[in-house]
């Protein structure tokens, strides 16, 4: 799935891209973009996308509600028990897409780490400084929860509380709730069509604040608690039996 926002210029060749990554990897897949109320023809050309290839689906916010809104949409728009997110700018290859999918042999959730980034310094450096203050506030380390190339099990999904920002933490939220999770080296590329939704106001700035609403979330969040039982347990998926009258 695609969060897009005024990236009409990407989607034709992101849908192409795609579709070829995939073709060898998985007998089925769906490619499910979702427009987050864009104001440019970025809707039209997933109706085309659509046309050429009847994997490609959409889905539309009728106004701009954010990329962890539009990711969130994504998320119950398709039912398939294997996920995979990726930005609509291009920047991350497809082709790393079959590497990513592989490891889920292994674990639950596998997000990418951008190497040889082809972003402005102020974007690497406004990065660098986000990974510091994770670690420092929470605690866990991951070299770049902001890359968007990332598969994951299904399962995963009914364990993460959906919050403005959430794109940003997920791989923390996915590792905090037991799942097995795994980094992997992947190649970035520069941006070619449309311009980047991101400055170091709404990327550094907000990010660190979430930062803050995540320790917080985190330290009162349930964790899993052992039990012990006595007596018969009742079964989920039936009904209660009524007592019988007299």
């Amino acid at each position: 799935m695609v969060p897009v926002y005024n990236e009409a210029d990407n989607i034709l060749p992101l849908a192409k891209e795609v579709a070829k990554a995939v073709a060898e990897a998985v007998n089925s897949y769906e490619l499910v973009f979702i427009d987050d109320g864009s104001t440019d023809s970025t809707w039209l050309k997933i109706r085309e996308a659509h046309e050429v290839n009847r994997c490609v689906r959409g889905v539309r916010h009728l106004t701009n509600a954010g990329q962890s809104a539009a990711l969130w949409t994504g998320l119950q728009s398709t039912g398939s028990a294997l996920i995979g997110t990726l930005d609509g700018d291009l920047q991350n290859n497809p082709a790393d897409l079959p590497k990513l999918l592989k490891e889920l042999e292994q674990v639950d959730f596998v997000c990418g780490v951008r190497t040889k980034r082809q972003d402005a310094p102020l974007r690497r450096i406004s990065s660098q400084v986000a990974r510091a203050a994770r670690r420092w506030v929470l605690g866990v380390d991951f070299a770049d929860t902001g890359c968007a190339l990332r598969v994951f099990k299904r399962e995963i999904v009914g364990n993460v509380l959906p919050f403005h920002g959430m794109h940003r933490f997920l791989p923390i939220l996915v590792h905090s709730s037991g799942y097995r999770t795994r980094e992997v080296p992947i190649s970035h590329r520069p941006r070619i069509a449309g311009v980047s939704k991101y400055g170091i106001g709404n990327r550094l700035f907000r990010g660190i604040l979430d930062l803050f609403a995540v320790a917080w979330y985190q330290k009162r969040r349930m964790k899993p608690i052992e039990i012990e039982t006595l007596g018969d347990q009742p079964n989920p998926t039936e009904p209660p039996t009524s007592p019988s009258r007299r």
